[in-house]
């Protein structure tokens, strides 16, 4: 029968007493509780040892009880007032007891039959009796004296003076469960003890000066066994949601896409709606479907030539088309909003200047007013982006989109809708199918309008696409519900695993 070194240790100082209770085997020992726990344990499974556990019952004093066993119960504390002064105000009783305290002071002065208590000019006044002077000791002076002594008494012990309730009542002790361990020999042990245990040094790892010495033949190489059940670690690591949107943007920078630079999370309708071509009457700008700020209410416009370039394409048109055929507002466009689509962005990186060819992504949060569930945020992020070129078509945009799904998303099945948007045209809905939540809408895109690229000096095809990339990740961190991306569930946070 093999025993490590730890296990050979106690049951050799098992075998001095028999049976022991398990702390003073780890006194006689010399080992840590978990290391002796561990070897009877070990022992119990080799027949060679038994570990016994007994429950009880017992009171303890609270942080209340401590402080009553050194300063004295309240009513004791009040009672020597009155014995020195005989006739007492609440006032006096302020000296030595706590407003907490003193409620409930009168009526168990009364009670014991310490004190009278009656009303004169208007306040309560107690004066000590006879009782009160020859005032004995109590059960829950007892009970009180006998916790501050042995800190853990039985509660049956307890019980025989002072009904549990009452001292839990008055906040003195409180009802716990104590488990007593005993250890103890079996014959098989004793057997195996009396035919000798050779216990020599355990070392865990062999040493160049174990060797050369030669010590390594007294020694014993401790066994480890790898299936062994150990305490579950919780190493520091990204929140899930955030690993996954890191590693979203390092799979597009290795598809060859430029991280558009951001500046707020605030934009001026100018850059939201009034840059994409988008009429200053749509339904989308109402605050039904959009933040507003109140204060500051309004921003800068950029640029007057880009501008006027905007203010031309809705007022009369740019190539071909006839704009919207309405006054332009700039006081309007300088309106100041929380972002409610990444495609702001890409008005803005296109102002600014793009490489032709070119492809050019941003992972941003937005903001819109919707219904919080399972599937909606009023506050979520967004994957935009744009692919400029010469040569480009409405076949590449849809190849793109299904790259996305497919190897980004992990969706197994994916399809197209047709769909509207004012900056886009053709356009298109692009849904793929989770296994708890079916078909779920990931996002739009679309061909950008000549009228909204011209003016803002663009003259080749640009193909576009915003993704709602928290419904993305739904699928990636396996779970049905968007607003657990933003949990404070430990379980979920230590267990959740990135599958990519």
């Amino acid at each position: 029968m093999e025993l490590s070194y730890q296990e050979k240790l106690t049951l050799i100082k098992l075998n001095e007493v028999k049976r022991v209770k398990f702390e003073e085997l780890v006194e006689k020992t010399g080992l840590d509780q978990v290391a002796v726990m561990r070897s009877v344990l070990g022992l119990q499974s080799k027949g060679l040892a038994r570990l016994e556990e007994r429950s009880k019952r017992i009171a303890k004093l609270t942080e209340t009880g401590r402080k009553y066993a050194e300063i004295g119960l309240p009513e004791w504390r009040a009672l020597r007032v009155l014995k020195e002064k005989r006739k007492v105000t609440l006032d006096d009783l302020r000296e030595v007891l706590s407003e907490d305290e003193l409620k409930p002071i009168v009526g168990l002065l009364r009670k014991e039959g310490w004190a009278s208590v009656r009303k004169e000019e208007g306040r309560l006044v107690l004066e000590i009796t006879e009782k009160g002077m020859n005032a004995e000791e109590r059960p829950i002076d007892k009970v009180l004296k006998l916790l501050a002594e042995r800190e853990v008494v039985p509660l049956s012990e307890v019980e025989k003076l002072v009904p549990a309730k009452e001292l839990k009542r008055r906040k003195i002790a409180e009802e716990d469960t104590a488990t007593e361990r005993f250890v103890e020999m079996t014959p098989e042990g004793e057997e195996l003890v009396r035919k000798g245990l050779e216990l020599k040094e355990e070392v865990s790892t062999l040493t160049p000066e174990l060797i050369k010495s030669g010590k390594w033949r007294k020694v014993e190489f401790k066994r480890f066994n790898i299936q062994a059940p150990v305490r579950r670690f919780y190493p520091g690591k990204k929140q899930p949601y955030r690993a996954f949107l890191d590693k979203l943007r390092r799979r597009l920078i290795e598809m060859g896409f430029i991280e558009m630079t951001v500046d707020s999370l605030i934009e001026t309708q100018f850059w939201n709606f009034d840059a994409l071509f988008q009429p200053q009457n749509h339904p989308a700008r109402d605050w039904t479907d959009t933040y507003q700020l109140k204060y500051p209410k309004s921003g800068h416009l950029p640029g007057k030539d880009l501008v006027e370039r905007v203010r031309a394409s809705h007022e009369h048109g740019l190539a071909g088309s006839r704009g919207w055929g309405y006054v332009w507002s700039p006081e309007r466009a300088m309106l100041l909003m929380p972002r409610a689509h990444g495609t702001a962005l890409d008005a803005r990186q296109l102002a600014r200047g793009v490489e032709i060819p070119g492809k050019y992504f941003t992972i941003q949060r937005v903001f819109r007013p919707d219904v919080l569930d399972r599937t909606h945020l009023i506050e979520f992020n967004q994957v935009d982006g744009f692919v400029v070129g010469e040569d480009l078509t409405f076949k590449h945009l849809l190849g793109i989109l299904k790259r996305f799904a497919v190897e980004i998303a992990g969706a197994k099945k994916v399809k197209f809708l047709p769909d509207y948007y004012p900056f886009t045209e053709p356009s298109v809905q692009m849904s793929a199918y989770h296994p708890e939540l079916g078909w779920v809408e990931f996002g739009g895109a679309g061909i950008f309008r000549e009228e909204m690229t011209k003016a803002l000096g663009i003259d080749v095809p640009v193909i576009a696409w915003g993704i709602g990339i928290d419904r993305l990740a739904m699928f990636k961190l396996g779970i049905d519900d968007i607003r657990y991306l933003f949990s404070y569930d430990l379980r979920w946070l230590r267990e959740a695993k990135l599958v990519w």
